[in-house]
């Protein structure tokens, strides 16, 4: 079976007055995170875990931040146009695992709703994808809610009908 892994990781600066969207999903708090796009952490860690795996470069070559075109755009939007590069290799995604970081607001009850949104997006089984928040003890720029961090990590499995090629 041919089996490959990516590893994914972004950072946003949060700041007072914008949306908060991590996981496709916006989440009450006076702070938000800064970006061309969305700037949803988690879902751009995740793009890039994907690319990453599929040797499809990352999500700045596929999604330039000076390009007109994804100014604000949903990052679900991206995701999605990203998995179909991913499933035109002749991949398909085996699991996701992610972690993000940020100190608040506390992330626990949201987590189930991301999973649906990135698995509905992504048109796999929820049981694929696995979400998990910490905060950093109040280090770093998270601890000190200056930013978020997200990582992710995709296994992708060739395709059973792309198998013998």
């Amino acid at each position: 079976m041919d089996i490959r892994v990516g590893i994914g990781y972004d950072v946003h600066r949060l700041a007072e007055g914008e949306d908060l969207i991590i996981g496709g999903i916006k989440i009450p708090h006076h702070k938000g995170t800064l970006g061309h796009s969305d700037a949803d952490v988690l879902i751009h860690a995740i793009i890039d875990a994907i690319l990453g795996a599929a040797n499809l470069r990352d999500i700045g070559v596929l999604f330039p931040d000076n390009s007109p075109e994804y100014k604000n755009i949903d990052s679900k939007i991206l995701l999605a146009k990203a998995y179909e590069k991913v499933l035109e290799k002749g991949y398909c995604i085996g699991n996701i695992d992610a972690t993000v970081a940020l100190q608040k607001p506390k992330l626990k009850e949201y987590i189930d709703a991301m999973r649906i949104v990135i698995a509905d997006t992504l048109n796999i089984d929820i049981d694929q994808i696995s979400i998990k928040a910490s905060t950093t003890e109040k280090l770093g720029f998270e601890g000190r809610e200056e930013g978020v961090t997200s990582y992710a990590v995709a296994l992708l499995q060739k395709n059973a009908r792309d198998e013998g090629n």
